[in-house]
């Protein structure tokens, strides 16, 4: 099979498409035809070696995972022993996150972390999905908490999580504010944020208005900074950035709570985590991923670059050219 691989940490320059074995499923896995897979932080980040705490993972001096992707879309071409919820042909799609492999003809996939794929759903859009919507709706709704009335602000608004967590905090009826480069800010008024912040030109943190929510994709700056924005009561969610703001805010939540009523949590992903209701929105025309490019896998280093330049809007997505 052709697959995407790397050998050292250097970024996307790293990567080269290489003819590798097809794997196998082991027991309570299956293996899938990749169709589509789309990029994440954590790709990026594997890539690069950072931050470097995590090379205690995936290797102190080189990769030990040698092919990245985990938000895959694809076809069951065959299952393991004690397999019984999938049959080859199926149309699947999950998040492979700490296994990854997406960037490939073929992947193994533990049965756990697939759903099925509505026939509506393109394999593009099912690829877009699973890690963004899961941060979206654990961060807005299972951590926030968030209520119909309630004004929210999404700090990195034009990325996957923010460009679906939009839809998510309208369906729920509340009155979004989104932050992100200028050169975003007429697409993310087009996706429906009531307000849009520049962030190249004011610092919302210090702009004097408040929030009952604040959801934060970049976290880097101090949550102290974050706490000014939040009304009494007031709920600020981080779901990625900086490893040292990510830590402050963990540390100092339980603390922040007591002292001042308003509350600072960090969300610790729960990979795949109601996709079957996701597959209920998609279906009812009431959620919809944001694609801003699809390169196909031979291009993998391009949409890599393409991706750590953050101009991008929603997610970007690989495809598999000869996938049926």
């Amino acid at each position: 099979m052709k697959a995407v691989v790397f050998s050292r940490y250097a970024g996307p320059d790293a990567l080269e498409v290489r003819e590798l074995d097809r794997p196998v499923p082991a027991a309570g896995e299956v293996l899938v035809r990749v169709h589509a897979v789309s990029v994440n932080d954590w790709d990026l980040g594997l890539l690069q070696g950072a931050p470097w705490v995590n090379r205690l993972q995936t290797g102190l001096f080189g990769p030990g995972t040698r092919i990245v992707g985990s938000d895959v879309a694809g076809r069951v071409e065959a299952v393991g022993a004690d397999v019984t919820r999938f049959r080859p042909g199926d149309p699947v799609y999950g998040d492979l996150s700490g296994r990854w492999g997406g960037f490939a003809e073929y992947v193994c996939a533990p049965v756990a972390a697939l759903t099925a794929k509505p026939e509506a759903m393109t394999f593009e859009q099912a690829a877009a999905l699973p890690q963004a919507v899961a941060l979206a709706m654990q961060g807005l709704l299972d951590v926030g908490r968030l209520r119909g009335g309630e004004t929210v602000l999404i700090n990195g608004a034009g990325g996957g999580v923010g460009t679906l967590g939009v839809q998510l905090a309208k369906l729920a009826g509340a009155e979004v504010t989104g932050v992100d480069r200028g050169s975003k800010l007429a697409a993310l008024r087009a996706l429906g944020f009531d307000h849009v912040v520049d962030h190249t030109l004011e610092d919302f943190t210090r702009s004097g208005s408040r929030y009952d929510l604040v959801l934060d994709v970049k976290t880097r700056r101090s949550v102290f900074g974050y706490l000014r924005t939040l009304n009494p009561g007031g709920r600020y969610v981080t779901v990625g950035g900086a490893l040292p703001r990510l830590a402050q805010t963990a540390a100092l939540g339980p603390g922040i709570r007591w002292l001042t009523g308003k509350s600072a949590r960090l969300v610790f992903l729960t990979p795949n985590k109601d996709l079957a209701r996701v597959n209920e929105l998609f279906e009812a025309g009431s959620l919809r991923p944001v694609i801003d490019r699809t390169f196909p896998l031979e291009e993998a280093r391009e949409a890599m670059r393409h991706y750590a330049g953050g101009s991008f809007v929603g997610k970007v997505v690989i495809t598999v050219p000869g996938a049926d």
